[in-house]
This record gives C-alpha cells, structure tokens and sequence, in this order.
C-alpha cells in the first residue's frame, strides 16, 4: 500500500470515528485506538508534506495563535427570534401564522427543536471543505473565527455527499456540562474569574486568538439551517430543483453530510402538539448534557417561510419560547445603590449568595425606588428570586410570612438623599421615577461612562473593562475619556492589578504585562472609529446607537454636529425633539466641548466633509422614498451607502415591501431581489445608485 492510498485510508477513519464520538456519541473504538490512527496519520504527513491536505483531521489545531480576527459579511443576515414565555403567546404565534397563509383553521406543520444556549456560528463550505467560520456579529457581519472552528471536533471539516459550490451552514457552538464545569474548576485552582454559565464561556473561548486553548476546552455544536447563494434564474436561464422543501428534509440532508443535528428535534402538527412538546423538555432539559432555555419553533415548509418573510428583526416562521424562569428563595441582606453614567441611581438587592439556574446570584435588580414601595421589599426579608428568561436576575417578592412581627420586623427602604459614590445631592424630576446625582464628577458616574465609551458598539476598545476602568480611575490615571490616550504602552504593562474578589488563595497581584501592550494597541486603533462610534461612546442623553448614525450620517463631521441648531437637528431622520435638546445641550456644555478640544488633540476622528452633508433646510430629494440594500456593493460599503441616503432624506430599511421605492442591488444579493421583482419594486444596480445620489 502506497503513502497516498494509507494517509486516504487513515483520514477516512478518523472522520468516520470522530463522527462516531463527537456527532453521535456511540464511539466504536476506544481513545488509545482513536489516538493511534491520528498519531500514524501525523507521521505520514510528517514524512510527506506535499500530501497534507487542508481538510486532513491533523490540520484542526493551528500551530500559533493569529493576530486578530477580520469581520466577513454573512451570505444573508442572521436575524434574532422573538421571544415568547407563555403557551398563550405561542397561541398568538401560531394565529398569525395561519392568518399569515390564509390557513384560516387549519393546522400549520411545524419543527420544534431545543434552543442551545452557546454562540451562534455560520459555517461557510466550498465544494465540500470547510473554508470559514463566523460568528453572528450585528447579524450582518460577524467576525472570522475560522481557525478556531476547526478545532471542535464535531464541525466536518470536509463533507460527505455535498453539493458543488458553496453553501453556509448555521448552528450553536456551545459547552458541554461537563466540560464547563472542568473548566471552571481549572480557573477556581489558578485564580481566575469563573465564568456566569457555559454560554459566556463559549462566546469568550471562541474569541481566544490561540487556537490551541480552543482545542483544549471541548466545545461542541450542533447545526440547524441550511443557506444557499441566490440564484439569477433570469440570467441564467435555469430554475434548479431545491435540494429540500421543508425543514425536517434540511436536517436529514445536514446529517447526511455528517454535520451534528441535535437528536431530540420533532415534527408537530399543529401548535398543541408544539406546546406538548415544551412541556415535555421543560423537566427533561435538566438530564441533558448541555444547557437549553427554550424550545425553538418553526414552520416547517420553505415555501411558507418565504410567504411569512421577516420584520426588520426577526422572521415571522420562527418563536422562541423561553422555559419558565427558574427561582429561588435567599435573604436580602442590604439594599445598595448603583449609579450609572447619566447619573441615573438604580437600587440593587445584596443577597445571600444562593445557586439558581447555573450560576452562584449574589445581586439582583430592584428596579427604583417606587417598585421596592410597592412590593413592600424590606432588607432583612427572605426574597423570592428568579432569572429573567434564565438570563437577568430579579427579586419577585418578599416572603411576607417568613418577616417578623412588631418590633423585629424589618424597617421598610428608604432612599438616600445623597449620592453613595460623592455625597452629592440626588435629584429627581417630577416626571420622572429614577434619582439622579447630577455631578459630572462623580467617580461612579465616571466608571460608568469610560465602560460605555470603550464597549464594542462604541469606541470597541477591547480589554477595556470593568475591573481595569476600576483601577484607571482609582489611581488618578483617568479623569476623562481623553485621558485614555494619554496613556502609554509600557505604563499599562507595568500597571499591577490586585484582584478585588480573590477566588483562590493562589490569586495575588499581577503585572498586567501583554494584556497591558494590547489594550494600548486598542486604544490607539480606536482614534480611527467612524464618527457615529464617537456619538454614541460620548453617552449624549438620550442618544442611542441608531440615533448617533443618523445624526453622523447627516451632518459628516463633528464639528457640523457641534455648531446645528435644535430646529437642524430635529430635521434628521429618527431624531424627536426630546432627542434634539438634550444633543444641543450636551454641546452647549462648557466642560463638554473642552472633553471634545482634547478629544481632538489626541488624534481622533471627527469625520470628513462629505458631499451633501450640509444641514438641509427643507426636505432632499430623496424625503419620503424607503430604500432596502442587499448584495455587496463594489466602490462603497453599505453603511456609506445608507448615510448617502439619509443624507439626501431617504430611509433605509431591512425588508422589501410595497411602500419600498427601490432595492438597491450589489454582488451576491439575497433573497430581498427575489422578493422586489415579485412585488414590481424599482431595481437599481450599483451604477444607477450612484447616478441617483448624483455621485
């Protein structure tokens, strides 16, 4: 036997085997067996380099870590699921679905499927191989994560019986029990942060730019959805058959080619047999070996989901319902109060640490101070608790049978008249529910801000968080955002950090060293954010991220920004009055526009003068018409293409309609062109485009 044909041979073998262990859990061999094909396999290609293969299962690991992660534009967006947390609301679901076909009574087939808590990945397959790995990102475009997929052992790195062509293929990586729980020991004895659930440790692994610790950590994953390139039936003059026509065909094609299909997914007719199906996994989740908060719901046949279609966030063929929140009871040892960067004071319960729903919940939210009246929540009382959709904790209520009478009752909560942080006096409009300290100053105020400013759809200034804006400011090396910039690179890496909740007696101060060289690198890649990042990371009142790229989009600078009037400002595309004063105000702040000089000072991108951008007085030409973009577009990028638009008083939204004017189409468009040609929306390719925005 040749080389080539036992290196073949071997590959086959371990692929058939990892499915075995990995995809189907029913191993035919044991590790030692398993481990031995690898181990003479590596030898081959070690003694055959030009036979080594990109697909060969030797090529999971990466040999060194990468330098970071481009971002990829997925081949359609991967919208989010509405949610749903009773049998009513899925009741509701399932009667706008019907209304949606015009199924009037009749029962509508769906697939109901386990909804996997860990991070949504999107596969990308080239005649059979694996070629990319991305994450779900805004939805639109993820970040390119490919060397470390190809570490999960249950991912197909070649598959079986593909079609030519590319193909994604979507689906979960998620985190064993087993292997979360291995992992969270390893970090307790090294004293290190133990990761809240195996969700936020999938996602903060697959983020590792070292592959090899990917490797180590034993994720998994299960696929779920098949998406294919559009198809130009006009131009090519052919309508191929679909390769399948509902999604329970999709999964038996998915597991046909060796991908991992979560095994416990069942075909309903008619939503009671969905709800049946709910209340069946809502106990046996708890026996599985990985963590599930709901069950996913959706129609079965493709041709209906295409007559459904999606609203700008999610399809209308597809419910998540979310298990009943898990609770328990705990004792409210205090109530403190927590103030946010606009000065907002929120009360938190500190409660007796208890264990609900995979993680230890030692804080929970309390809302304001009127809700605490209300419910009569007393420090002292035993509490009922529970995670919010599994996610945020909250206190439903006290337990009223469990407080002491007379005079050993707790005293009901009060809140203080000065701010916790400064001794500021808290301020509370008549309007309003939420206590304010209104000192710009305010250390907490401050913490709060810089953790905005830095976050990822802000300023994206990676590393920069909680713990280390803690100490920044702690020791006088950060009074403002325009301070960070001052900050230099071997100063950060000789900063020494103390953890301030040690889990172990192993954990002592540290030199933050290359963490410290990184987050410099961060900070000065983050003078370059486009002007919509600044916006947004300036925590402007009222200014949301959505709002900060039509006020960018429309006025191209900064300084045009700074200079509009109330009236200018009220004139732009999603900006209400409300919105108006509070960005005029801002401005008009002395100390503000002194934070943006020294903003300037330090090298930041303020926006460049573009064509178009100048405060209209009256409506452009373009007021009322709704655009919808789709495809890749050649000589701009698609927000540049948005903010034309809205420059000129056009919308853009995510969905073709018939109040859509025109779908403006680039490379590889979706299935928004197929749906524009069936509802004689206007077409316009790239060069029109640009003939109708006059560039």
């Amino acid at each position: 036997m040749t080389a080539a044909t036992r290196i073949e041979e071997l590959r086959r073998l371990i692929r058939h085997h990892e499915e075995r262990y990995f995809v189907l859990d029913d191993p035919e061999i044991a590790d030692a067996e398993f481990d031995a094909l690898v181990r003479e396999l590596a030898t081959l290609e070690a003694e055959h380099p030009e036979l080594v293969t990109p697909d060969s299962p030797t090529q999971r690991v990466g040999g060194r870590p990468v330098e970071g992660f481009a971002t990829t534009r997925h081949l359609e967006p991967m919208l989010s699921l509405d949610n749903a947390y009773s049998e009513d609301e899925v009741r509701a679901f399932d009667e706008r679905v019907r209304k949606g076909l015009g199924r009037g009574s009749d029962a509508v087939d769906y697939v109901a499927e386990l909804k996997i808590d860990g991070l949504s990945i999107a596969l990308t397959y080239e005649d059979g191989r694996l070629v990319r790995g991305v994450t779900r990102g805004d939805g639109v475009t993820g970040e390119d994560v490919s060397a470390n997929v190809r570490t999960i052992r249950s991912i197909p790195l070649r598959l079986r019986e593909a079609p030519p062509g590319r193909v994604e293929i979507r689906g979960e990586i998620y985190f064993p029990r087993a292997a979360f729980e291995r992992l969270n020991e390893e970090r307790e004895e090294a004293g290190e942060p133990l990761f809240a659930n195996p969700r936020n440790a999938a996602a903060g692994t697959m983020r590792n730019l070292d592959p090899r610790l990917v490797a180590s950590r034993g994720l998994r994953a299960f696929v779920y959805q098949l998406v294919l390139p559009a198809r130009d039936e006009a131009a090519t003059g052919t309508s191929e058959e679909p390769l399948a026509h509902s999604h329970g065909e999709v999964l038996d094609l998915l597991r046909r080619w060796g991908c991992p299909v979560e095994p416990h997914v069942e075909r309903c007719a008619g939503i009671e047999e969905v709800l049946a199906f709910t209340r069946e996994w809502a106990e046996r989740r708890h026996g599985l070996g990985f963590e599930t908060d709901g069950v996913v719901i959706k129609v079965d046949r493709l041709e209906e989901r295409r007559a459904l279609g999606a609203t700008a966030k999610f399809p209308r063929w597809s419910l998540a319902f979310k298990f009943p929140a898990q609770q328990a009871t705990t004792r409210l040892l205090r109530i403190d109060l927590q103030v946010g960067r606009t000065g907002a004071v929120t009360p938190v319960a500190v409660l007796e640490p208890v264990f609900l729903a995979g993680s230890t919940i030692s804080l929970a939210t309390l809302h304001n101070e009127q809700e605490i009246a209300r419910r009569d929540i007393r420090p002292g009382d035993m509490v009922l608790i529970e995670k919010g959709g599994d996610v945020i904790p909250k206190v439903v209520k006290p337990i009223e049978s469990a407080r002491p009478a007379g005079d050993d009752a707790p005293k009901p909560f009060a809140m203080p008249s000065a701010c916790p942080v400064c001794g500021s006096a808290l301020v509370k409009e008549a309007d309003e529910v939420v206590w304010r300290c209104e000192n710009a100053s305010c250390p907490a105020r401050l913490r709060r801000s810089l953790e905005h400013f830095a976050s990822r759809r802000a300023m994206n200034i990676d590393g920069l968080g909680e713990s280390l804006v803690k100490v920044l400011i702690d020791r006088g090396l950060v009074k403002d955002f325009a301070d960070l910039y001052a900050l230099e690179a071997d100063a950060l890496s000789e900063l020494v950090v103390t953890p301030e909740e040690p889990r172990s007696e192993r954990a002592r101060p540290r030199k933050l060293g290359k963490v410290g060289l990184n987050l410099a690198e961060q900070i000065d890649r983050s003078r370059q954010a486009e002007l919509w990042r600044l916006v947004f990371a300036l925590g402007i009142r009222h200014v949301g991220e959505r709002g900060a790229q039509a006020l960018a989009a429309r006025f191209g600078e900064l300084d045009r920004l700074m200079a509009a009037s109330v009236d200018e400002l009220q004139a732009v595309s999603d900006i209400g009055p409300v919105v108006a004063a509070s960005v005029r105000n801002w401005f008009d702040e002395a100390a503000n526009r002194r934070l943006v000089e020294r903003l300037r000072a330090a090298g930041l991108h303020f926006g460049v003068p573009v064509a178009g951008s100048d405060v209209a007085s009256g409506p452009g030409p373009l007021d009322g018409q709704i655009f919808v973009l789709t495809g890749t577009l050649e000589s701009m990028t698609r927000d540049e293409a948005q903010a034309a638009i809205e420059r000129l008083g056009g919308r853009v939204t995510s969905s073709v309609s018939r109040k859509t004017s025109y779908v403006v189409v680039g490379a590889d468009a979706g299935s928004k062109l197929e749906k524009a040609r069936s509802l004689d929306v206007p077409v316009l390719d790239e060069h029109a485009f640009r003939a109708l925005i006059g560039d």
